[in-house]
């Protein structure tokens, strides 16, 4: 990618916020993932790098966890897969001692210009990576989080204001807020707190790999700061809902879109 994603690698200062926690964290190769890894670690918790296949990325996560200071866990496979997300969990308690913050970010998009292009198969991949690993992940984590735990969503401004040609992207996201303030409604009397980040347009792998280059050019520039995101500027905002920062906080969707407003 040029210019390449700043993930917080040389920015981030942590304040040991989240010590001695344990974070389970999809699509925490690269993007947004990758910039909250960095920062809870540098928050003072280990952490679980799932992700699917981009094996030198998530090394690359991974050793940036252990310059923190804090323990790293890598494990590749598919969350459209139900076993395989309880799996994950299951190695998050042997390895790393427990869950304490599940951050359910890994997403899948494509663009299209017509619905009929759109096939079935696509569809449904599409929720099964970005809705349906949420609901298994959670059934798995819950039973095993104490009061004080974090669920936190990756949604999108896209929930909101859905582009025609991410259709499917923006149903599932538009999905995951629903899910957000259902599940905060259902572990509410277990003391888990459920919320969800919308990012606006952030400069991750998934724009240039997923967009015609003309667009992904000018990707951001309709925002009122005129520019994309960074993932490492949406890290703070994980922090938050995870930390005792967002300890009156459940059931929220926190915007962090450039300005573009989510109505």
């Amino acid at each position: 990618m040029r210019p390449l994603p700043d993930h917080g690698e040389n920015s981030y200062v942590g304040n040991r916020r989240l010590e001695r926690k344990v974070a389970l964290i999809t699509g925490a190769d690269s993007g947004i993932g990758k910039a909250v890894a960095i920062a809870f670690a540098r928050e003072g918790a280990d952490v679980l790098i799932s992700y699917l296949n981009e094996d030198d990325d998530a090394k690359d996560t991974k050793k940036w966890v252990e310059e923190a200071g804090r323990r790293a866990i890598i494990v590749p496979g598919d969350i459209k897969l139900e076993q395989h997300c309880q799996t994950l969990v299951r190695l998050a308690m042997e390895e790393l001692g427990g869950i304490d913050i599940l951050v359910n970010n890994a997403a899948f998009q494509r663009t299209y210009a017509d619905i009929t292009d759109i096939s079935a198969e696509e569809w449904d991949e599409t929720f099964r990576t970005n809705i349906y690993a949420p609901f298994f992940l959670s059934k798995a984590a819950a039973p095993h989080m104490k009061p004080g735990s974090a669920i936190i969503n990756t949604t999108s401004i896209q929930s909101r204001q859905p582009s025609p040609h991410l259709l499917a992207y923006a149903s599932t996201k538009g999905a995951i807020s629903n899910f957000t303030a259902g599940l905060a409604e259902m572990l509410a009397e277990k003391g888990i707190r459920v919320n969800a980040v919308a990012p606006g347009p952030i400069w991750t792998p998934l724009i240039p790999s997923t967009m015609p280059a003309d667009k992904a050019a000018k990707f951001g520039q309709q925002t009122l700061l005129k520019r994309a995101g960074q993932p490492a500027e949406l890290a703070g905002a994980y922090v938050l809902l995870a930390s005792d920062l967002g300890s009156f906080m459940t059931g929220a969707v926190v915007p962090v879109t450039g300005g573009e407003i989510m109505i």
